[in-house]
This record gives C-alpha cells, sequence and structure tokens, in this order.
C-alpha cells in the first residue's frame, strides 16, 4: 500500500462540529436559521424517483441559464459545480502549474491552504491589516488567488474598488468568494461579467441565503476561457438530478431568499448592537454572522460557558482570531438565548 507522502503529511480541513443533541443552540457553521423557498418542497414531492435511472444533464442546461438570466451575462459565462469547495478544487487544478502557487488572505478560510497542500504547491498567504483590514499582497506571483468577499470569518467587506484595482493588477486568475454576499450591501459580479475581463471569477453558493447547505450547489460566473478549463476537468456528472431540480426551484423564487436575508440581517444588527453595549468589539458585519471579541479577550472562555449551556459558537484558536469567536445569526429566539448567555 501507498500514499503519497505529501498526503500523509496533510493536515485537513476541519470542519464545524455538527452536534446530535436536539436541545442544541447550534450557531457555528453559518447556515441559514429559515426554511428554504416553498418551491423547494414543491420540487422534491413533484420529483419522479423513476427518473433516477437516468444520467443527469452533465452541463447543467437549465441552471445555468437561469443564472446567466439573473447575472445578465451568456450561459458560456457559467460554471456549477458540487458545492462551492469543489469548484475552488478545481481551480487549483486548471490554473496553478506543479510550480505555481496559491495566494489568500489570512484569515480566511481555512480550506485554502489545505486545497494547495492536496495539490503539493507553495502557500502564499497574506496576513491582513490591523483590524483585518484589506492588506495588498507584497507581489503578485501567485498563479490563482482566493479572495473571500465578505470575508470569513471576520465578517468584514473589502471595498469594491480595491478589489477591482487588484484583480485588474494581478497576472494570475483571482476567485471571488462571494458565498456571503446576499448579507452584503455591495457585491463584485460585475467583475467577472465585464467585456474586458480575462482573469477573474465570481464564486456564489446556495447554502447560506438559500437554507441549502446540505443540497452542495456553487456556481462562478467569469470569462469563457476560464469557465472552458473548469468544464475540460470536472467529472462527467458532476451535479446529480435531484439537486438540479432543487437548485432550479431555489433560483426560481428570489423573493423567498431575499425575505430571509432581510430577517436575518435585522438580527444580526440587533446582537451586534447589544455585544457592543456590553462591551465586546464587534466587526462590521456584512454576513450572516458576527465576529466578536468579548471585553477581555477571553474568547475560548466564552465559547465553554456557551457549549456547556448548550449553544455553540465556533472558536478559531491562533494569534489573529483566539481573542475571537464567530457567532452564526440564528433565530430571534435562539439568539435571545445566547444573549442571555454570555
Amino acid at each position: 500500500m501507498h500514499i503519497c507522502k505529501h498526503v500523509q503529511a496533510l493536515n485537513a480541513y476541519t470542519p464545524g462540529e455538527q452536534p446530535k443533541d436536539a436541545g442544541i443552540v447550534k450557531l457555528n457553521t453559518n447556515e441559514n436559521p429559515y426554511p428554504p423557498s416553498p418551491k423547494v418542497a414543491e420540487a422534491l414531492r413533484a420529483f419522479d424517483p423513476a427518473r433516477l435511472r437516468l444520467y443527469p444533464d452533465p452541463v447543467c442546461a437549465a441552471l445555468r441559464e437561469r443564472l446567466a438570466e439573473i447575472h445578465n451575462c451568456s450561459t458560456q459565462q457559467v460554471f456549477i459545480g458540487n458545492g462551492s469547495d469543489e469548484i475552488l478544487a478545481l481551480c487549483t487544478r486548471a490554473f496553478v502549474e506543479n510550480d505555481g502557487s496559491v495566494g489568500y488572505f489570512v484569515p480566511s478560510y481555512s480550506l485554502y491552504p489545505v486545497l494547495a497542500d492536496i495539490r503539493g504547491v507553495v502557500r502564499r498567504p497574506v496576513p491582513l491589516g490591523a483590524d483585518f483590514g484589506w492588506q495588498t499582497p507584497a507581489d503578485d506571483h501567485a498563479s490563482l488567488f482566493f479572495l473571500t468577499n465578505p470575508n470569513a470569518p471576520t465578517s468584514m467587506m473589502h471595498d469594491t474598488a480595491t478589489v477591482a484595482a487588484f484583480c485588474a493588477a494581478f497576472n494570475g486568475v483571482v476567485l471571488i468568494d462571494e458565498a456571503y454576499v446576499d448579507f452584503a450591501e455591495t457585491d463584485c459580479m460585475n467583475l467577472a461579467t465585464a467585456s474586458h475581463n480575462r482573469n477573474t471569477l465570481v464564486m456564489r453558493t446556495l447554502s447560506k441565503s438559500f437554507s441549502l447547505a446540505g443540497l452542495r450547489f456553487g456556481y462562478a460566473i467569469g470569462p469563457d476561457p476560464l469557465i472552458t478549463a473548469l468544464h475540460k476537468i470536472k467529472d462527467s456528472y458532476n451535479m446529480d438530478l435531484l439537486s438540479q431540480s432543487i437548485a432550479l426551484a431555489a433560483l426560481s423564487d428570489l423573493d423567498a431568499m431575499r425575505g430571509n436575508v432581510r430577517k436575518i440581517n435585522a438580527t444580526r444588527e440587533r446582537l451586534a448592537a447589544v455585544l457592543t453595549q456590553r462591551g465586546w468589539r464587534v466587526c462590521p458585519s456584512q454576513t450572516n454572522f458576527l465576529f466578536a471579541r468579548p471585553p477581555d479577550g477571553n474568547a475560548r472562555q466564552v465559547f465553554e460557558k456557551l457549549k456547556a449551556a448548550k449553544i455553540i459558537v465556533r472558536y478559531f484558536p491562533g494569534d489573529a482570531t483566539g481573542e475571537y469567536l464567530r457567532i452564526t445569526i440564528g433565530t430571534d429566539e435562539q439568539v435571545e438565548r445566547l444573549m442571555a448567555s454570555c
């Protein structure tokens, strides 16, 4: 038996805890606390299991047409992935040579360095500035740069003009990961759809704002050559038939998603105001979570106290993040229970 040396040495990505206790208030993995569009339930009820004997559409034509309509672009500019994570992994294969490198901000999505290690290529982390603000990389030698905007776990939005200037100057491919953008006041989709764009992809997911984390559906928008490259290397049938049906139903009801977003954003602002009043340092959030520092900076202690009260939030040890907690915005009832315990 042989296992590749770089796989043996790999520190795998650690997902958020998934407790089985029904009494837990689960505010640790940025899931939406509200159900998806009623059209999703309708699609599930109407789905004929006999269709499962057939292979699904390998290019997700109906979904690409719907997304092209939403984003005012061509279907050739749309790629569908089995969750955003598949798209990220495909990008490391399509746009990074064996002697290339992957850049990303720190702190940000902790899967990025893992993907670089899986490919066996050089990591190029770029520490964010004071208070997690934008820090332009000292060089642009990376083959591929993952840029989460709004960022996770910090919850903050990078200025869109600054992002645009970075993409224009960058020599490699930039993937802007907009997993949380529906909770934000602005976005960077125009960078992906612009006629002059040569190197920028914008990626989104149905996991957060559409309440479909269990579905595993992501997509990327960008210039034809980059999208074509992703299609060349994807699995033949990377999106199953049921997932395509459910995703199309969800994308046909944007009003339901936006209604849930409004509720979450209102609860987010209320929780941020209460924590700030209690002396917490709360980063200005444009997501469905808060990144907040308790008054004494002892985030681990608060994490353990909340866990003892059956409330789970996310704690990230480390120099940059160790004094903060990432708190998913739940229902008003869940947030009331959180506020009573911290």
